[in-house]
């Protein structure tokens, strides 16, 4: 298979729309996990995605990730999986993470992998929307801003604005992007890897607070961002929308994070695939301690930063999520 971009910049043209709808939609082969008693998260991993060097090899990329949905959704075609996970005709939103500069972005690679399996299934390319908080951000990352409706779009939510309206839950009060409010059916969560200096662990669920306007955000970092992350998540727009979470531990920063700190990435050549948004943060988390440990780091606990927002997302008043190992069923490929 050709270059991911070369594929792209002809899919922008409309060449590559292929598929049909899918009945079953997304809830008919995700929800098949929540109606047992675990939440299914899956680590697939490469350790030659970056081949001999620094440079990701784009080939890999993808089929690590046909690996991981397909492991996922017990389903061994790709493409047809992707048929049954997204609704056709509707847009959906790519939310990357961009903020901590281009070296520790969700990779450009595997957010284009992402893409061609959409239009291979039957979206449309002006249908897909990259975003994150600020074009700046998408820039830093590696990524090119376009607006045009034909094509894959990509920009911030500086660019599309905020809603007036201040949604209240807990200690929350935000204002959403418009991105997420208007313009999305269906959110796939890109978060990547990286240790956080207030809550501990910035992945699945500190990704959502790109879809805050930034003057509101300040004040959910209070008390390690717990209760904040949970209650942020019980807001509908992000509780229902944000359904799938494809998390990005191709590289990972185990310290000094969330931005870029060379002297402390390492590379996990992983995905952590999960509709569970709290499972897949604790999954992460301990991959990400196990790396301190190695280190010879302190645990995140013993640092003064322990994720604490993941149990409290799974409490009876959020319900967001499971946390305890035993009622994760953890698959690692």
């Amino acid at each position: 298979m050709g270059n991911r971009r070369d594929f792209l910049k002809n899919a922008a043209t409309g060449a590559m729309i292929l598929g049909a709808q899918s009945k079953l939609g997304l809830a008919g082969i995700l929800d098949q996990h929540a109606e047992t008693s675990k939440s299914k998260v899956v680590v697939a991993r490469d350790a030659q995605l970056h081949g001999a060097g620094t440079q990701l090899d784009e080939q890999r990329v993808l089929d690590l990730l046909d690996s991981a949905i397909t492991a996922y959704t017990g389903h061994n075609h790709p493409v047809e999986t992707w048929k049954r996970i997204v609704p056709m005709g509707k847009v959906i939103g790519l939310k990357v993470n961009c903020a901590g500069g281009k070296g520790i972005s969700t990779h450009l690679a595997l957010t284009l992998a992402i893409c061609e399996r959409l239009q291979q299934a039957g979206v449309k390319p002006g249908n897909i929307l990259v975003w994150d908080q600020a074009n700046e951000a998408l820039e830093s990352g590696g990524y090119t801003i376009n607006k045009d409706p034909s094509r894959i779009r990509c920009y911030g939510s500086d660019v599309a604005g905020y809603e007036d309206r201040i949604e209240t839950n807990g200690v929350v009060r935000v204002r959403l992007s418009k991105i997420l409010t208007r313009e999305c059916e269906m959110v796939m969560n890109l978060p990547i890897l990286k240790d956080h200096a207030c809550s501990g662990l910035t992945f699945a669920m500190k990704n959502m607070y790109g879809v805050v306007k930034m003057e509101d955000v300040g004040p959910m970092h209070v008390g390690n961002c717990n209760p904040a992350i949970a209650d942020l998540h019980c807001i509908p727009a992000i509780r229902d929308k944000v359904r799938f979470v494809i998390g990005d531990a191709i590289s990972a920063l185990y310290e000094g994070g969330p931005l870029f700190r060379p002297e402390h990435i390492w590379h996990p050549n992983a995905l952590i695939v999960g509709q569970d948004r709290v499972a897949v943060d604790q999954t992460a988390w301990g991959i990400l301690e196990r790396k301190r440990a190695e280190v010879g780091l302190p645990t995140l606990e013993a640092a003064g930063r322990e994720p604490r927002y993941i149990a409290r997302s799974a409490d009876a008043a959020h319900h967001l999520g499971v946390n305890d190992p035993q009622r994760i069923s953890l698959m690692e490929i």
